[in-house]
């Protein structure tokens, strides 16, 4: 609802506060669902950052040099739409109305591409902070890259409103410890801190010193003792502002505030009574009629912001048309949505031997991109040269050189899924690498990455119990399942060099999905009828039938070239037997039917050999007999040891193959 008028009139900013209370309760109660203490508590906090700091156009939200606001306490959704109404952004009062309702603008977490003025999709507590760390790493990468060319091209603050839960998750502690290890002094988070949680007060939780931590891990602390006062809040900012690192600014407030209930856990969630609305309303010297909201308050609020954010998004514009074409062009990408990579002459020096350990070749892939694309960033959770993922030729991002493309994420893993997250969420195409089995440590932000089609790449190297001497802890079994069934994340396992380059190509050409590409740390060779082109389906062919087809072997990763000796062995002794690739079995699955059954056709038996739990293949192969995995942890030993204790050696799977053909 957009107003603007005012004229100089005076404003008063405790209605517009109240206001903006009021919308929140209201569409709580009328959803019966929702959370008011924050609404009630923090309305002075969101009044005071959007009418004073936030850099923002109301008619151009989108604009790319705009300060990024994100509510990393998620379960507040409904005091951020009130104030997005209020601001004129987006919504009517019909759609706040329609708060939790189905296929509405106000979904009951804020969601990214559903709501004007949401930066992420939020709810899962600490996800939104440490997103925040990725958007305003990308900040300081696009600072030193491009305001060289035009000064100022680039500066925008990154804010963040979280309360208690979200520092408890360790996911905050993660990104926040590099935060201040990187000095990104434009990360500013505002912490809503009521001393109350769901179950709780905070006495029985949460009582480590806010201060000392942060000020521990290089950060700015400030504190604001009533949560009330606009003018202390906004001093605070300021002060923010100015800073030469990351700042938390804690402002005590009362959950609930103005309800019966103030000051408890009981006001956390839950939509109120009646007679305590009534009652609140009252105090706020407002109406007691739902949605009620006066012209001269969103006009005095719309002013506010379009004074002080007037044509800002022109001047960023103007900046922007003046720079050199290829420069343009590197922003432009950044900008706009469309994020393929389309790499048709990769340089790739093939070894002499034909043999080379995928995560190598990877590396080398990864290196040439680079070349192709500046937005491609990333780096490794202290795993880099395990994992083959550092860029030759380009610095480490540090407190020192934001200019730098290799980040060091150190030992935080959790912390750089969502930090990736808040790269491609400013137009990054970024990756992030560890070894498969600690996948698990990132799975709460790949979840995030998928839900937002983020084009996001996870380089997972030591797929395997084939890592050997470092035991079942590293080796991973259940990882490939649990990324599989991940919507919207596609998963490669490439068998060889070729497929790995296949694979990165399939990648790069798609623009609303994350990926992972699980990789073998053995030396494998590079086979004769494996295709980089055919890769992209999926599933195909690499060693077939001659005669009369007795049985097909499906496999993946190192398990491929298994399968062929194997294949090769049986064909001595009278088997026909084809042998699919399949690096993805979420690809391989979208093609059509006929292609589907021209590789398996119906009626022969379909054997899998994956060194991974047998969850992944159901849709495949429907009698689990067929299917020779690995369901329990591995052991520590030789490479060859380890395969032959649990009969993925060449013999025991020549065995198991023909007992099954039989």
């Amino acid at each position: 609802m957009r107003l603007i008028k005012n004229n100089n009139n005076p404003i008063n900013e405790e209605k517009i506060i109240n206001q903006i209370r009021a919308l929140s309760i209201d569409m709580i109660d009328i959803a019966k669902s929702g959370h008011p203490g924050i609404a009630l508590g923090a309305a002075p906090i969101m009044y005071t950052l959007y009418a004073k700091h936030l850099r923002y156009d109301v008619d151009n939200p989108n604009y790319f040099n705009r300060d990024r606001f994100i509510l990393s306490a998620g379960h507040g959704s409904s005091l951020l739409y009130s104030t997005l109404f209020m601001a004129g952004i987006d919504l009517e009062i019909d759609d706040l109305k329609r708060f939790r309702q189905i296929n509405s603008k106000t979904p009951g977490h804020p969601e990214l591409g559903v709501t004007k003025g949401v930066e992420m999709t939020t709810g899962p507590l600490g996800q939104g902070l440490a997103t925040a760390v990725g958007i305003a790493i990308a900040e300081a990468h696009l600072e030193a890259r491009y305001n060289k060319f035009s000064k100022n091209l680039f500066n925008f603050n990154t804010y963040v409103l979280c309360g208690d839960g979200d520092l408890e998750e360790g996911i905050s502690y993660e990104a926040c410890s590099l935060a201040g290890t990187l000095g990104l002094n434009k990360l500013i988070v505002l912490y809503d801190s009521n001393d109350t949680q769901i179950d709780s007060n905070t006495d029985l939780v949460f009582t480590e010193n806010i201060k000392m931590r942060f000020e521990a891990c290089n950060w700015n602390y400030i504190k604001v003792v009533d949560g009330e006062d606009i003018n202390s809040i906004s001093k605070a900012i300021d002060e923010a502002k100015k800073a030469t690192k990351p700042t938390i600014i804690e402002i005590k407030t009362k959950i609930g505030k103005f309800s019966k209930d103030e000051g408890t856990n009981i006001i956390h969630g839950g939509p109120l009574e009646k007679e305590d609305i009534t009652n609140i309303k009252e105090k706020l010297n407002l109406r007691d009629i739902p949605f009620n909201v006066t012209n001269d308050t969103i006009e005095d609020f719309q002013y506010l912001i379009t004074k002080r954010c007037k044509k800002i998004s022109d001047k960023f514009n103007k900046k922007l048309n003046r720079l050199n074409d290829d420069i343009k062009e590197e922003i432009m990408y950044l900008i706009n949505d469309n994020k393929k990579i389309d790499f048709k002459d990769l340089i790739y020096d093939e070894p002499e031997e034909k043999e080379e350990s995928p995560k190598v070749t990877s590396g080398k892939v990864l290196n040439e991109l680079v070349k192709l694309n500046k937005s491609i960033i990333g780096g490794s959770a202290d795993v880099f040269r395990a994992t083959n993922t550092i860029i030759e030729k380009e610095s480490s991002f540090s407190n020192k050189d934001y200019n730098g493309r290799n980040i060091y994420f150190g030992v935080r893993e959790h912390g750089m899924g969502a930090i990736l997250n808040g790269l491609a969420i400013t137009g990054f195409r970024p990756y992030g690498s560890t070894f498969l089995s600690f996948s698990n440590y990132l799975l709460p932000a790949i979840r995030m990455a998928a839900m937002l089609k983020l084009p996001i790449t996870y380089i997972f190297t030591h797929d395997s119990i084939s890592l050997g001497e470092d035991g079942p802890t590293h080796q991973p079994v259940e990882q490939l399942a649990q990324l599989r069934v991940i919507p919207n994340l596609e998963v490669f396992r490439p068998c060889d060099a070729n497929e790995v380059i296949g694979t990165y190509k399939t990648i790069m050409k798609k623009e609303n999905s994350p990926a992972v590409i699980a990789l073998s740390k053995n030396s494998l060779p590079i086979l004769e009828n494996t295709n980089s082109n055919e890769a992209e389906k999926g599933g195909y062919i690499v060693r077939d039938n001659l005669r009369k087809l007795d049985g097909i072997i499906i496999s993946s990763g190192e398990e491929v070239h298994l399968a062929i000796e194997v294949a090769n062995r049986l064909n001595i002794k009278g088997f026909d037997i084809r042998v699919v690739s399949m690096p993805s079995i979420e690809r391989f699955l979208s093609n059509s039917k006929d292609y589907i059954e021209e590789i398996l056709p119906v009626g022969i038996k379909k054997i899998v050999i994956e060194a991974s739990s047998k969850m992944s293949w159901n849709e495949i192969v429907f009698n689990k007999k067929y299917l020779i995995t690995l369901d329990t942890y591995g052991k520590s030993g030789k490479k060859d040891d380890i395969y032959k204790e649990f009969g993925f050696d060449v013999d025991s799977l020549e065995e198991k193959v023909e007992k099954l053909l039989k």
